[in-house]
C-alpha cells in the first residue's frame, strides 16, 4: 500500500497553490496544525524534504518540484475515479460542460441542447465558445466533458461532425470588390485582414495571414461586425455569416486561387468511459442533427 495518503498530497498541493500552511488550512477547512503534521509525515514517509521555509513562505525543494508535478496526475486520476462512480450511481449528470470551437454553427448546438432539455430538464449546461487550441486545452485540462473541435488532440478520439465551409468576404463597398476582376493574394496583402485570436494559452495561427495590415480580435462576432462595417476582409465560416450575406452586408471575394476552404469539425469526449447518460445523449443528438438532410441542405 502507498505510504502517503491522497489527503496528504492534497495538503502538499494546497500549501504551494495558496502560499502557506495557514492559507492551505483555510482552503481545506482544516487546522494549521493538521496541515503542518500532514506535511511532516509526508516528508518522513517519503524520506525526502519537499518544502522549505523562506521568510514566511513555503518554497518547493528540487525534489518537491518533481513530486508536485507527478502527484498532479495522481490527484486528477483519483478525482476522475470518484466522478465516474458518482455518474454511475446518480444516473443523469447534474452538469455537463461543453466547449465549442467558434467555427461551429451555434444553431446546431442550441437545437441539440433544447432536445436534451426535454429529456433531462434538471441537468445544468455549461457551454463555452473557444478558438483553435483553446478547445483542445479544455479537453486536456479536463474542464470539458464534450468538445467540438477542428483538430483532435493527441491521446483522444474524435467522431466527424460537420465539414465547415470558410469564405473570404468583405463589405460590398470594400475596395477589393471594386476592380471587377479576380482577386490575387497580392491584392489581399495590401488590405487589412481581420483575424480571430486563438483562445488557448499557447496561441497558434491558422489560415492565410499574409496581409501587412492586421487586426486581431478575441471573438469571431467582433470580426464579423468589423468586416460588415467595411473595415477589412476575413475568412469566416459561412454558417456564422449567412445573415450578413443575406442582408448584403458581406459579399464573397472572387479570389483567383484558394478561395473557399473547409475545416472538418469533430466531436470528442473527455473520457468515453466516464461519460454519463446525458453526455452520451447529447453526443448522439449532435451527431443526428449533423447527419440529417435538413442540416446538410442548410449548411
Amino acid at each position: 500500500m502507498p505510504k502517503v495518503t491522497l489527503d496528504q498530497w492534497k495538503m502538499f498541493h494546497a500549501v504551494i497553490e495558496h502560499g502557506g500552511y495557514a492559507q492551505a488550512a483555510d482552503k481545506l477547512y482544516k487546522s494549521q496544525s493538521t496541515i503542518t503534521y500532514g506535511i511532516q509525515k509526508l516528508q518522513e514517509q517519503l524520506g525526502t524534504k519537499v518544502l522549505t521555509i523562506k521568510g514566511r513562505k513555503a518554497v518547493l525543494t528540487d525534489a518537491g518540484e518533481v513530486l508536485l508535478r507527478r502527484s498532479k496526475t495522481l490527484l486528477r486520476e483519483a478525482d476522475e475515479l470518484e466522478r465516474v462512480a458518482s455518474s454511475l450511481s446518480q444516473g443523469w449528470e447534474a452538469q455537463i460542460s461543453i466547449v465549442m470551437d467558434a467555427i461551429f454553427p451555434t444553431c446546431i448546438v442550441t437545437q441539440a441542447l433544447n432536445q436534451l432539455a426535454e429529456i433531462t430538464p434538471d441537468t445544468r449546461i455549461e457551454l463555452k465558445e473557444t478558438v483553435l487550441s483553446g478547445t483542445n486545452e479544455a479537453l486536456i485540462d479536463g474542464t470539458a466533458d464534450l468538445a467540438i473541435t477542428g483538430a483532435v488532440p493527441q491521446g483522444f478520439l474524435g467522431e466527424p461532425l460537420l465539414n465547415v465551409e470558410f469564405q473570404p468576404v468583405a463589405h460590398p463597398d470594400h475596395p477589393l470588390h471594386q476592380s471587377g476582376q479576380a482577386i490575387t493574394l497580392q491584392d489581399l496583402k495590401r488590405e487589412r485582414q481581420l483575424v480571430t485570436m486563438d483562445s488557448g494559452r499557447k496561441r497558434v495561427d491558422s489560415g492565410w495571414l499574409g496581409a501587412e495590415q492586421r487586426w486581431t480580435v478575441n471573438q469571431m462576432s467582433i470580426a464579423i461586425d468589423q468586416v460588415s462595417q467595411g473595415l477589412g476582409f476575413a475568412w469566416l465560416p459561412t454558417t456564422r455569416i449567412q445573415p450578413q450575406l443575406d442582408q448584403g452586408l458581406l459579399k464573397p471575394l472572387p479570389l483567383k486561387d484558394g478561395g473557399t476552404r473547409y475545416v472538418q469539425s469533430y466531436l470528442v469526449f473527455k473520457d468515453p468511459d466516464q461519460a454519463g447518460p446525458g453526455t452520451n445523449k447529447l453526443a448522439e443528438l449532435l451527431t443526428n442533427i449533423c447527419n440529417s438532410d435538413t442540416c446538410q441542405n442548410s449548411h
